[in-house]
C-alpha cells in the first residue's frame, strides 16, 4: 500500500481504536505485573498508532510523500546538530518522556486519587503531543532553532565553504519601505571573491520557501549551496547571488509574499527592501534582466506572482510545485484576481518574462495549479514547462528539481558584467 492510500489509513485507525479499547478493557486485569505490562505496552502502542494515523491523513491532503521511497529519501536529510529543536536526538529523547510518562501512569494509576490520576493522564498527552510537534518542526523546518521558537531566530549557517565554493552570509535587512526588518541568507558564488571579480556586478536571483519553512529549509533540507557549486563548477550556471529571505515576521503566518491587509507588507519587503539592500551592499546587478526567482510549493506562487506584478523588477522566474493561487485570504479580495497567477494570466495584458514551470503529477493540487498556469500563459511570455512522473510534494522531488531550475533561471539573466567599482562585501 502507498503512503497516501485511503485502506492504509483506515487500517492505522482500525488499530488505534482496537488498542486503545483493548487497553481500556484490560486496564484493572490480572496481578500488579500483568496490569504494569497491559497498561504501557497499551498506551504506548495507541499513542504510536494515533500519531501514524494522523500523519498519515495529512500526507493524504498535502502528498508529501507518495510512496515509501520517498519518505526514505527526505527522512535522512531532516535535523540539525544533536539537541537542536529539529534534531533526530531531540525526538529521541521526547519519546523517552513519552515511555516513561506511559509507565508512571501504568505503574502509580492504582494509589491515586482522581486529581493524581489527572495529572498521569494529562502528562501522557503533553509528552505525546509535544513529540509529534517536534517531529513535524523536523520535517518542515517552521523553527530551525530553539532561539527561534522563542522569537530570536539564529544566523543562517551552511558550515564552512566547500573548497573552491561559495559561502553564505547571514543578515538582517531593514525595512524603510515596508516596515519589517528580517533575516535573510545570501550566497556568493566563489567567482564573486576573485580579485577578477572587483570591478564585476553578478545577477540576483531571490529564492522564497514554502509554508511552514524558513530560509533555512533551502540550506538544510535542500542542501543549496552544495547544488549551486555544484551547478556553477559544471558551467551549466553562471556565477550568480542567490539571496533567501525571510517571507513572514511570524512563524506560523502565511503571507505568501503579499502585502497583507491589516498585515505585513510581505511583497513591498521582498520586492522593494531586498532589492535596495543588496544594490547598496553587494556588486549586484540593479537592472531587471539581471533579477529572477524561484520558489518551492508556497515560494513557486511567490516567484510567479511576483514576476507578474512586478515585471519591471524581474526578467523570469521558476516554481517548483507552485500552485495557481495563494491559498490564504489577504484581504481585499485579491486572491481571486490580482493576486492570484491563473486569474492575472488570463485577464492582464502578459509581459515580457520567462517562467519556468515544474511539478510531480501524483501531486494532485501543485499539478492542477501549475497545469492551470501553463494553460493560460501566452506570449510574449516564454514559457517551459517539465511535469516530473512522481514524487508528491517532498523535499527529495524538489532536491531533483532546483538544479536545473536554477541553471535555468541563470542562463535567462544578464551574466555579470564590469562596472565601476561598487560595495566591497
Amino acid at each position: 500500500m502507498s503512503l497516501i492510500s485511503l485502506p492504509l489509513i483506515l487500517l492505522t485507525g482500525a488499530a488505534a481504536v482496537t488498542v486503545s479499547a483493548a487497553t481500556v478493557r484490560f486496564w484493572s486485569r490480572g496481578g500488579r505485573r500483568r496490569r504494569l505490562i497491559t497498561r504501557t505496552v497499551g498506551l504506548l502502542l495507541a499513542d504510536l498508532l494515533i500519531v501514524v494515523t494522523i500523519g498519515l491523513v495529512d500526507n493524504r491532503v498535502q502528498t508529501f510523500y507518495p510512496s515509501w521511497g520517498d519518505l526514505a529519501a527526505d527522512a535522512g536529510r531532516a535535523g540539525g546538530p544533536a539537541l537542536s529543536i529539529d534534531s533526530g536526538v531531540t525526538v529521541a529523547l521526547a519519546a523517552v518522556t513519552v515511555l516513561v510518562s506511559a509507565y508512571a501512569l501504568a505503574h502509580w494509576w492504582d494509589g491515586r486519587r482522581r486529581t493524581g490520576r489527572t495529572a498521569l493522564v494529562l502528562l501522557v498527552v503533553v509528552t505525546s503531543v509535544a513529540v509529534s510537534a517536534l517531529q513535524a518542526n523536523r520535517l518542515t523546518t517552521t523553527y530551525e532553532s530553539w532561539s527561534a521558537l522563542a522569537g530570536r531566530p539564529a544566523p543562517l549557517s551552511a558550515g564552512p565553504p566547500a573548497p573552491g565554493g561559495g559561502r553564505l552570509l547571514s543578515v538582517v535587512v531593514p525595512g524603510p519601505a515596508s516596515g519589517l526588518h528580517l533575516t535573510m541568507g545570501v550566497y556568493l558564488p566563489a567567482a564573486y571573491d576573485t580579485p577578477g571579480a572587483a570591478n564585476r556586478r553578478f545577477p540576483v536571483v531571490e529564492a522564497f520557501h514554502g509554508y511552514p519553512g524558513s530560509p533555512t529549509v533551502w540550506i538544510r533540507r535542500l542542501d543549496v549551496v552544495h547544488t549551486l557549486d555544484r551547478e556553477i563548477a559544471s558551467g551549466r550556471m553562471a556565477p550568480t547571488v542567490v539571496l533567501f529571505p525571510s517571507q513572514t515576521p511570524r512563524r506560523l503566518l502565511d503571507t505568501e509574499c503579499t502585502d497583507l491587509v491589516g498585515g505585513p507588507r510581505t511583497e513591498t519587503f521582498l520586492t522593494a527592501d531586498v532589492a535596495a539592500w543588496a544594490t547598496a551592499n553587494l556588486r549586484v546587478r540593479t537592472d531587471r534582466g539581471g533579477w529572477g526567482l524561484i520558489g518551492y510549493s508556497a515560494g513557486g506562487f511567490c516567484a510567479m506572482n511576483l514576476a507578474l506584478r512586478h515585471p519591471d523588477r524581474y526578467a523570469a522566474a521558476a516554481s517548483l510545485s507552485g500552485d495557481a493561487g495563494p491559498g490564504i485570504t489577504v484581504g481585499d479580495g485579491s486572491e481571486k484576481t490580482t493576486n492570484n497567477v491563473a486569474w492575472r494570466l488570463t485577464h492582464r495584458p502578459a509581459p515580457r518574462i520567462s517562467m519556468y514551470v515544474t511539478w510531480a503529477a501524483d501531486d494532485t493540487q501543485s499539478r492542477d495549479g501549475s497545469r492551470a498556469v501553463v494553460r493560460a500563459a501566452r506570449p510574449p511570455i516564454a514559457l517551459t514547462a517539465v511535469e516530473l512522473p512522481h514524487g508528491g510534494h517532498s523535499m527529495a522531488l524538489w532536491r531533483r528539481m532546483e538544479g536545473p531550475a536554477f541553471a535555468w533561471l541563470a542562463d535567462r539573466l544578464t551574466a555579470a558584467d564590469v562596472t565601476a567599482a561598487g560595495p566591497t562585501r
